[in-house]
């Protein structure tokens, strides 16, 4: 999406197929799984799937035609044969105007990228080991998680005395 585009409900005029529209966004909203990198222009074009325009059609339209350029860009996932459940976090502490520190991890089950985040905190930390330390309680919150649907799915995961840094 071109930085300087700004989308509205004025510009262009109203779509005569608002179904079209939407279901075109949940499409796009879907393929944001193993495509992260369109996650910006999908969330700003779903923000009008109540009343969409020609503009808003418009943005869709490049946002395909961007992804048809790309066919080989993307998430892989693919077979290891292994279930190890990895994850890694950070934290920048204090880097925004607001003085909040952005925290973010990911998460890879048997060398698969399968979770990610990245959020601003909702409290301002005093010390960088604190924000580090919010970071690692929201990763390892995701961990257990992760595993807990892999037990759900029936899915024996081995105990493992890896330590990686």
């Amino acid at each position: 999406m071109e930085t300087k585009t700004k989308l509205n409900l004025e510009d262009g005029n109203p779509l005569d197929n608002i179904g079209h529209y939407q279901r075109l966004v949940g499409k796009l909203i879907y393929l944001t799984v193993t495509r992260p990198n369109i996650t910006y222009a999908v969330s700003v074009v779903s923000q009008f799937m109540h009343a969409p325009r020609t503009s808003h059609l418009d943005a869709i339209n490049r946002i395909l035609r961007y992804l048809k350029g790309t066919p080989g860009q993307g998430i892989w996932m693919k077979n290891n044969n292994t279930y190890d459940i990895i994850g890694f976090s950070d934290a920048d502490w204090v880097g925004s105007c607001d003085r909040k520190s952005t925290s973010g991890f990911c998460t890879f089950v048997g060398g698969n990228l399968v979770t990610w985040k990245s959020k601003k905190q909702t409290v301002t930390a005093r010390y960088s080991a604190k924000a580090e330390y919010r970071a690692m309680a929201s990763t390892a919150s995701e961990l257990i998680w992760i595993k807990q649907v892999l037990k759900d799915l029936g899915i024996k995961i081995k105990k493992s005395n890896k330590n990686v840094l």
